[in-house]
């Protein structure tokens, strides 16, 4: 059975760095904490503006940290907590990094309320991408095929 008051525990100290971040002029509203087998691994929250970096969501900075501590990119058997739903780039990260479970407070509604609204990245990926507004180009196909024969071939390949 899982533990219910755990899960409150990781997701109030989630929040609590989302009130922060805003309280103290360090970020956005976000917050994100990773933990595995009971025990917090990693937690950050939003550095976007402090750091200038729009990958620096609260779940991409709490991933980084959680694989730089367990020293691996594979975080299966870790939960995330994170104070609002991941937006598109966040939840790619998440799916990517094999995290199991994902619990969040606010919704990407509420985030559109405040102004946080990714619902274009949604639509613009339900396009076919010659439809979409920011333009897509192929270019140099062959020649960069050469790196994934190379990849294919390579004694060093690790499946991720």
């Amino acid at each position: 059975m899982e533990n219910i008051e755990q899960h409150k525990e990781f997701m109030q100290i989630a929040v609590k760095l989302s009130i922060q971040n805003v309280s103290e002029h360090i970020g956005g509203p976000f917050g994100a904490v990773i933990a595995k087998d009971g025990k917090i691994i990693a937690q950050s929250a939003n550095k976007v503006t402090t750091t200038n970096d729009p990958t620096a969501h609260a779940e991409i900075s709490a991933i980084r940290l959680a694989c730089e501590e367990l020293n691996t990119f594979d975080l299966n058997g870790c939960i995330i907590y994170t104070s609002c739903e991941p937006c598109p780039m966040c939840l790619g990260a998440i799916y990517w990094s094999r995290i199991k479970t994902i619990y969040y407070a606010n919704t990407k509604a509420d985030a559109a309320h405040i102004g946080f609204d990714d619902k274009l990245i949604y639509e613009e990926l339900e396009k076919p991408m010659e439809q979409r507004t920011l333009p897509i180009v192929q270019l140099m196909r062959d020649e960069a095929m050469e790196a994934f024969k190379l990849w294919e071939q390579s004694p060093m390949r690790i499946e991720y």
